[in-house]
C-alpha cells in the first residue's frame, strides 16, 4: 500500500515527517509513505527545503492520502488549480488530514455530515466552513480521519497502520519510537485514540 503525505509550501515539519517516518517503519510489510508535493521543492514554515518524493498526481493512485498542515493552508484552499489535482476517493482510499489540512478536506466536500479535529489557530476557519470542530486529537468516520495538534500526527499514522496491517503492527511501531520508560503509556494512548474509529467501521 502506498501513502501520499501531501506537503505544501509552508508546511509544518511535525505533520509530514512524523506521519511518514512512523508509516515507513512498516515498509517491510509493503506499506510505504512518500512526501508528495505540488512543486519539486517546498519549504517548511521554518525554511527547511524538502524535495518531494512524488508529484501531486500521485494522490490519484495512492491507497492512502494524508493532507498535512502549514502556514499557507488558506492560500491552498483558495487555489482552484491546486485543489483540482487532489482527486480523492474515500470509497477506495483512506484519507486523513492534520490540523489545517481539515480546511482542504472541507473545501473538497469530504467532511460533509461529520465533525473534525484541527488545531486552535485553524479552528475558526474550519468552523466558518460549516464544520463542527471537536475538542479531541483524533476523529474518524469510515475512511476519512482528521487529527488536531501537531503531535496528533502519530494518531493519523497509527490509524493508517492499524487499518492497513492491524493493531499488532501499529503497536510494534509505537513501542519502538516511544520515550524510554513510557512505552506502554504511549502505545495505549495512541491505540485508545484510534480504537473507537476502528470499532465504528467494523
Amino acid at each position: 500500500m502506498q501513502v501520499a503525505v501531501v506537503t505544501f509550501d509552508g508546511f509544518n515539519e511535525l505533520d509530514s515527517f512524523i506521519a511518514s517516518a512512523l508509516i515507513n517503519r512498516r515498509r517491510k510489510d509493503g506499506l510505504e509513505a512518500f512526501i508528495t508535493t505540488p512543486t519539486p521543492v517546498v519549504a517548511s514554515m521554518n525554511g527547511v527545503e524538502v524535495t518531494g518524493q512524488r508529484p501531486m498526481e500521485f494522490v490519484t493512485e495512492a491507497d492512502v492520502v494524508l493532507i498535512g498542515s502549514g502556514v499557507k493552508a488558506r492560500e491552498v484552499v483558495a487555489d482552484d488549480r491546486l485543489l483540482s489535482q487532489l482527486r480523492l476517493d474515500p470509497s477506495r482510499q483512506l484519507i486523513g488530514a492534520q490540523c489545517s489540512g481539515a480546511l482542504v478536506l472541507a473545501r473538497l466536500g469530504l467532511l460533509k455530515g461529520m465533525p473534525a479535529c484541527t488545531d486552535m489557530k485553524s479552528r475558526p476557519f474550519v468552523e466558518a466552513s460549516g464544520i463542527t470542530v471537536l475538542d479531541e486529537p483524533f476523529h474518524a468516520e469510515g475512511n476519512v480521519a482528521t487529527a488536531g495538534g501537531c503531535l496528533a500526527s502519530q494518531y493519523l499514522a497509527t490509524w493508517v497502520i492499524t487499518r492497513s496491517l492491524g493493531e499488532d503492527a501499529a503497536r510494534e511501531v509505537l513501542d519502538y519510537v516511544a520515550p524510554v520508560g513510557e512505552n506502554e503509556e504511549t502505545v495505549e494512548r495512541a491505540l485508545r485514540a484510534v480504537r473507537p474509529a476502528e470499532v465504528a467501521v467494523s
